[in-house]
């Protein structure tokens, strides 16, 4: 039918006409294209006129690959509370560094940004990162119990023993005078924590599974690095010319490396609970762990969860349960080898605690007052999460009068709020004093775990696995850092350097 209208049309107008018709529809398309481009970056700078904006490009606009954080500190300097980012095109989002913007926006329920975590949906589906509305509540009322103060104070002694197979690696290597890079370690032990506390995973990720799980933690560097790129790239936004491309087919590829992982935990765990016995023990426990009340969980309508959004779940615990811990603990270990005072002191209040031992209980976290100031501080200078991107779902006013309609987009930089020198004198310097107990602090100043009804979930889960990491390796080893490789810090999700984190490890006599 096809063929006989085009070979009708052709007749009819012959061929010089049918190629003048599909040069006019294409003009028409453009002409079409460019008028919607041009209102809505018209659109977008009349949203935006109250705020201040760097210089930009009208195409390129004004942010510079891998120098994001670089530029925040640039305009936390010269502009007070916000600025206007363009990326490419007509794409630009309000970024926001104040505590008193950060408190409203944060008090709100705007969903993330539609466009930009919509690629992370191929990876780790619609689960509690990326869900909103009823749903996202449902789900986070559901699995909150997996938090709960009884299931915690378990979880210590798995985290020690956790820790205590990476520490035993790097005695190993006691002798061997070289930088270590710490990151991949890190990685792997925090791998093996969440998925024995979360999952009931009864092997080692550090041990045994090491092959499987290095390929997990590296199809997830990948997978994070790619959706950077993609963002930033107008060419990408369109599914299907980023399927057709080098990337996107690297992308695919790395979703289906960390999709095989996390189908063997829940494959393994379904498994176990066939076993009668096994299935006796569950149902004795006083709280169920996040992956068993995922298998036991009802719908409203008294169904259980879906495959989909039962591997939405694990995807999205699996990925955030262990890559942010590892960066947090990764530079908090860096921040106190380039400052060996503050190292030495939390040394010596563990070693007051703990004594000649090497186990952490949980009476013992809320005992490190000093390593804890420590602890925090490093991670204002390093927040594990830099940034979160939201999408107003209603018109917002500001505290100082300025406003934002109803679908501007917004970036909350963590990073930024955390070195804003209206906040923190002196920002760039490592002081933990600012969170002494008597310390004075805006409320919304310090957000390592965001705010509000979204901030993390697992944000006393990750404190305590801080703790823990931090306090045995202080018993074991003193870190020292590598001059000839000092960090570059980029922003991938989750703050990670560019060239590794690499330290010096002296054990302890």
């Amino acid at each position: 039918m096809a063929i006989f209208e085009l070979s009708h049309i052709t007749n009819v107008f012959g061929i010089s006409g049918l190629l003048q018709v599909v040069s006019l529809l294409s003009l028409l398309l453009l002409l079409f294209t460019a008028a919607q481009y041009y209102l809505h970056r018209q659109w977008l700078i009349k949203s935006f006129q109250q705020f201040p904006s760097p210089p930009s490009h009208w195409l390129f606009g004004n942010t510079l690959k891998d120098q994001d954080l670089q530029q925040i500190l640039l305009w936390v300097e010269k502009f007070p509370n916000t600025c206007v980012k363009w990326f490419w095109g007509n794409h630009a989002h309000l970024v926001i560094y104040d505590p008193d913007y950060m408190k409203v926006i944060l008090g709100r329920s705007d969903p993330k940004v539609t466009r930009s975590y919509s690629f992370y949906a191929p990876w780790i589906g619609y689960g509690l990162l990326l869900l909103n509305g009823k749903k996202w509540l449902q789900h986070r009322q559901m699995l909150t119990p997996a938090f709960h103060y009884d299931i915690l104070k378990h979880y210590v002694g798995i985290m020690v023993d956790s820790v205590h197979v990476m520490l035993d690696k790097w005695e190993q290597l006691e002798g061997q005078d070289f930088p270590l890079e710490i990151h991949q370690d890190i990685s792997l032990m925090t791998m093996e924590t969440i998925m024995k506390c979360a999952f009931s995973y009864q092997g080692s990720a550090q041990l045994e599974d090491y092959r499987n799980s290095r390929s997990y933690i590296k199809a997830v560097e990948d997978l994070t690095h790619l959706i950077y790129l993609r963002m930033r790239n107008g060419f990408h936004q369109s599914n299907t010319i980023y399927s057709l491309s080098s990337n996107g087919r690297s992308f695919h590829s790395a979703c289906q490396i960390a999709h095989k992982h996390t189908e063997k935990v829940i494959c393994m765990r379904k498994a176990q609970l066939q076993n009668e016995e096994e299935l006796e023990k569950i149902r004795k426990k006083r709280r169920l762990d996040f992956l068993d009340i995922l298998l036991f969980a009802q719908t409203e309508d008294g169904k259980s969860l879906s495959d989909e959004d039962l591997r939405a779940e694990v995807d999205t615990f699996m990925f955030e349960g262990h890559d942010t811990t590892a960066s947090g603990i990764s530079w908090i270990f860096y921040a106190l080898a380039t400052h060996p005072e503050h190292q030495q002191r939390c040394r010596e209040e563990v070693q007051r605690i703990l004594g000649d031992g090497t186990s952490v209980t949980w009476d013992h976290l809320d005992q490190m007052p000093y390593t804890t100031m420590c602890i925090k501080e490093a991670l204002r200078l390093y927040p594990p999460v830099p940034a979160v991107g939201k999408e107003l779902s209603t018109p917002v006013t500001f505290p100082d009068g300025r406003s934002l309609p109803k679908g501007s987009l917004v970036t909350l930089s963590f990073y930024g709020l955390h070195h804003n020198p209206r906040l923190w004198p002196n920002p760039e310097v490592f002081d933990p004093s600012r969170f002494a107990p008597d310390a004075p602090r805006h409320t919304h100043a310090f957000l390592p775990f965001s705010a509000g009804a979204r901030n993390c979930i697992g944000k006393q889960f990750a404190m305590n696995e801080l703790k823990v990491a931090v306090a045995l390796t202080l018993l074991r080893f003193e870190l020292l850092p590598d001059p000839t490789r000092v960090p570059v810090l980029v922003s991938r999700t989750v703050l990670k350097s560019k060239n590794g984190i690499y330290l010096h490890l002296k054990k302890l006599k």
